[in-house]
C-alpha cells in the first residue's frame, strides 16, 4: 500500500514537471510569430489538457475529498 502510495506521488510529481514544461514550451511557441505553427500548438494545448486531467485524478486518488 504504501510503495502504491509512492508510486502514485512520484507520478504525480513526474506529471506536475512535464505539465510545467510543455506549459514553458507552449509559451515560448505563442511568442516566436515567424516560427508558429497552429497546428502543433493546438496539439500541444491538447496533451497539456490531458496532462492536467490526469494530474487532478492522481491528486484526488492520494488526497480523497470525504465528507465530514
Amino acid at each position: 500500500m504504501d510503495s502504491d502510495l509512492h508510486s502514485l506521488s512520484r507520478q504525480l510529481i513526474e506529471l506536475r514537471i512535464e505539465h510545467a514544461d510543455l506549459d514553458a514550451t507552449i509559451d515560448r511557441l505563442a511568442e516566436a510569430v515567424e516560427l508558429r505553427d497552429e497546428l502543433l500548438l493546438r496539439r500541444l494545448k491538447k496533451k497539456r489538457l490531458a496532462l492536467r486531467d490526469r494530474i487532478v485524478q492522481l491528486e484526488c486518488l492520494l488526497d480523497p475529498q470525504e465528507p465530514a
